[in-house]
């Protein structure tokens, strides 16, 4: 019995500590310091209260310190869970800024995160996004024009702790408009342009190409001569998908949604208005329709396009990101109403008295 007290007592802390530091300890360094892996031209390391010096490939870069590009200038930095930040020109980043959370002052930049690695948040301005297993591209201008992309995956973008909040897919485009205060609605952008993008080309491959890729090439079978939604139209009475009336493509393009998997939902989707553009509102009509009111049996999809799986798997681990709307919508703030009047009532001298006796 005294061996057996002496051997739990050696190995109680020893199991405590590894037990305190593997799941969180790990997890929550993992985006307070990054390397540098790759300098092009003029890029300085700004530790914190010290003055910035050049950067050199391979340096760590720890929490507290900032990153800036010059003109014409690039950089790369990996973090610990293979996170990667590329930055572009004029840009300024800062690391480690809180739990999974980077922050952009400034400039032009790409985020990849894999899949299953915890997610991450973006600050840039007042806008933040939200993302799990994603690739996306981002301008942060100095007017305070905020420009977000998603190349694959999907992302939560938020303006305002209790404010507007959208769902942005691969192949979409959101700007947040510093004067209007308000995020616009998202647009199909030309996926395969974005990957002439120095944040892409002058760097090597991104460990998500293939799914880029993949979901280039799905938007493409989509609107392809026979593709699925050709077939659709012709099957509606249509010539074409052009000369389809806004009736006959309605009826292709929900014959096509309710047969596709809810992950492809998306990209039926953007093929869909990028084909016709005239009635993008009842597409993304529709689509809603779908997503919120899923058949018998069907899982509900939160709007996380191909991540959607990602997140409720790995919900324990994964950043805890905001609900978000598949389409544009502010949330109301809730306003606390008094049960009773803060001010009493005025009650004018010439106003006899309307209660006691007398």
């Amino acid at each position: 019995m005294n061996i057996q007290f002496r051997f739990i007592s050696l190995v109680a802390p020893v199991a405590l500590a590894l037990a305190s530091w593997l799941p969180s300890g790990v997890a929550a360094a993992e985006l307070e310091e990054a390397q540098v892996t790759q300098v092009i031209q003029d890029v300085k390391v700004v530790p914190s209260n010290a003055a910035a010096r050049p950067a050199a490939v391979n340096e760590t870069v720890r929490q507290g310190s900032a990153v800036q590009t010059g003109v014409q200038s690039r950089s790369e930095l990996t973090f610990k869970d293979q996170t990667i930040t590329r930055l572009g020109e004029k840009t300024s980043f800062s690391v480690g800024q809180g739990a999974r959370t980077i922050e952009m002052g400034s400039g032009q930049f790409l985020l990849y995160v894999p899949k299953k690695a915890g997610g991450a948040k973006i600050k840039m301005g007042p806008v933040t996004a939200a993302i799990t297993g994603t690739t996306v591209l981002g301008n942060v201008d100095p007017s305070g024009i905020v420009e977000f992309t998603v190349l694959e995956g999907g992302a939560c973008i938020s303006y305002g702790n209790m404010g507007q909040s959208i769902f942005v897919q691969a192949g979409q485009m959101v700007v947040y408009d510093p004067i209007a205060m308000r995020l616009e609605n998202p647009h199909e952008i030309d996926l395969q342009q974005q990957l002439s993008s120095p944040l892409v080309k002058d760097f090597r491959q991104l460990p998500s190409a293939p799914l880029i890729e993949e979901t280039i090439q799905s938007q493409r079978q989509v609107l392809a001569p026979n593709g699925d939604l050709d077939r659709a139209v012709r099957a509606a009475g249509a010539a074409s998908i052009a000369t389809a009336t806004p009736d006959q493509f309605m009826q292709a393009f929900d014959s096509l949604l309710v047969r596709y998997d809810p992950r492809q939902v998306r990209t039926l989707e953007a093929a869909a208005v990028r084909a016709r553009p005239d009635l993008e509102d009842r597409i993304r009509g529709a689509v809603f329709g779908r997503l919120t009111a899923p058949a018998p049996g069907e899982r509900r999809m939160r709007g996380y396009g191909k991540d959607g799986k990602d997140f409720k798997e790995y919900k324990g681990k994964e950043i805890a990101a905001p609900e978000c709307p598949p389409t544009n919508a502010f949330v109301q703030p809730y306003i606390f109403t008094p049960l009773t009047p803060q001010v009493p009532p005025v009650v004018s001298p010439e106003q006899p008295p309307t209660g006691g006796g007398g």
